[in-house]
């Protein structure tokens, strides 16, 4: 395999798909040298179908909005690979959204979802809707429009979407109605994320910050520290946010600065039950800014057109967006002493920012491990679903713990560069080569 040049025919039949191509080059220059090992994969030419989607489902979204005006949208359902399982991943409701982030999200997702130790295939999906301002009414028409178009390309064997940015438990209630609707069945293993009342997982909007800092506790364990009064800067202020904070702070960690698009809350004093509800509270707004926190708690700041990575700290973690973080951000966190830095948004950080991270040899894991728990605990919930049943938060809990236990270790045993671990390379190789040999002992298909 040689890279440059498949990425030069990558760029030449996707022109501009910059999140896309990035994704994809990061993983390739992860898995060369393992994959030069093996001229069987080479012969069925599995990268360059691996880096392509199985298709792509574009479709027009028309939804009436309060003043009786008609508004368009373009809804987008990427199905990358479904080697392992069938597809799986989350829908996301943002102004940005375009194909390329879409693709990129989804190539991500066929190997995290390889990482979770569940057969799960990768997908992604969405649109460019922007919930920011919106009435509910407006979000549960714009739902059911989206839902009118997808409903036939999804199932519990086929593609099973869950939430992501801009859709949260609200939204999925909304699509899941109209799929109920149209497909004239009570299929709870259509969707994940659901609400506990009709079919969702107990700790699911919990999960993907749950999982992560499970990942970063063990990341920290084997580094010879520990989670225990080191200070914490997360960017975000919703769902993922809120999660990382609240287990971190569980953990004895003290979150001192959560950002939005507006700027960063200093928060010196960490963060207790009531601020933890409050950033829920933001998230269900549809404002988008981080300002009313430091409103609403004298002992908070709000610093405006700053990010969190100003905030001097221990560990940063990406809860936000991806590209988040730059080289620039990279080189701030440094100089203020940071020792680990985890994705827990997907592609959180710029290559600059991961080249410098590495550089300097201090704990750097990517989303595709770190956030793989809010997944995974989907894939319970499909388990759940299919054999109609529930299981306690505990058991739930347990399961999560193990599943991030067994990334974790994975991505050691493929990452391990003498004492140090490049836990991108380590999860990279470890997701691609058990997707690969699905592919292979599959066949030309």
């Amino acid at each position: 395999m040689n890279v440059n040049e498949i990425m030069l025919d990558l760029e030449r039949k996707h022109p501009g798909e910059s999140e896309y191509l990035q994704a994809v080059r990061e993983v390739l220059e992860s898995i060369e040298e393992v994959y030069n090992q093996h001229p069987e994969f080479e012969k069925a030419k599995i990268v360059e179908r691996m880096v392509e989607p199985d298709r792509i489902i574009t479709f027009r979204v028309t939804w009436v909005d309060d003043n009786g005006e008609i508004q368009t949208n373009l809804g987008y359902r990427v199905q990358f690979n479904s080697a392992i399982g069938p597809y799986k991943g989350g829908i996301r409701f943002h102004k940005a959204v375009n194909l390329s982030m879409l693709k990129f999200l989804g190539f991500e997702q066929t190997f995290k979802n390889a990482l979770t130790t569940l057969p799960m295939g990768g997908a992604k999906g969405g649109s460019d809707f922007d919930p920011v301002g919106k009435s509910d009414g407006e979000i549960m028409r714009f739902c059911q429009a989206f839902m009118w178009e997808l409903w036939q390309n999804i199932g519990p064997d086929t593609d099973v979407p869950a939430g992501d940015v801009g859709v949260g438990g609200r939204e999925i209630g909304y699509m899941y109605g109209m799929y109920k609707k149209l497909a004239r069945e009570y299929n709870t293993g259509v969707l994940t994320g659901k609400g506990l009342t009709w079919g969702g997982s107990l700790i699911r909007p919990e999960a993907t910050g749950f999982g992560a800092l499970y990942f970063v506790e063990h990341m920290l364990n084997r580094a010879g520290k520990e989670l225990k009064g080191a200070t914490v800067a997360i960017s975000g202020f919703g769902n993922v946010a809120w999660g990382a904070a609240t287990k971190a702070t569980e953990l004895g960690a003290k979150v001192i600065a959560i950002s939005g698009p507006d700027g960063v809350v200093y928060n010196p004093n960490g963060m207790n039950e009531e601020k933890l509800a409050y950033m829920l509270e933001l998230r269900a707004s549809n404002r988008n800014i981080v300002a009313p926190f430091a409103e609403k708690f004298a002992d908070a700041t709000f610093i405006p057109g700053k990010k969190a990575w100003s905030v001097k700290c221990d560990i940063a973690l990406p809860c936000a967006f991806q590209n988040e973080l730059t080289g620039a951000d990279a080189e701030e966190l440094l100089a203020n002493g940071t020792w680990c830095v985890a994705e827990v948004s997907n592609m959180g950080c710029t290559p600059e920012a991961i080249a410098t991270f590495q550089k300097a040899r201090i704990l750097f894991a990517p989303g595709k491990a770190v956030n793989a728990g809010g997944v995974a605990t989907s894939g319970l919930e499909m388990t759940q679903n299919a054999m109609h049943i529930s299981w306690s938060a505990a058991e739930v809990d347990e399961k999560l713990h193990y599943i991030m236990q067994s990334i974790h270790e994975a991505c050691v045993k493929a990452g391990a560069e003498g004492d140090y671990t490049n836990y991108v390379k380590g999860a990279n190789i470890a997701g691609f080569l058990k997707v690969a040999r699905a592919m292979l002992e599959q066949g030309i298909v």
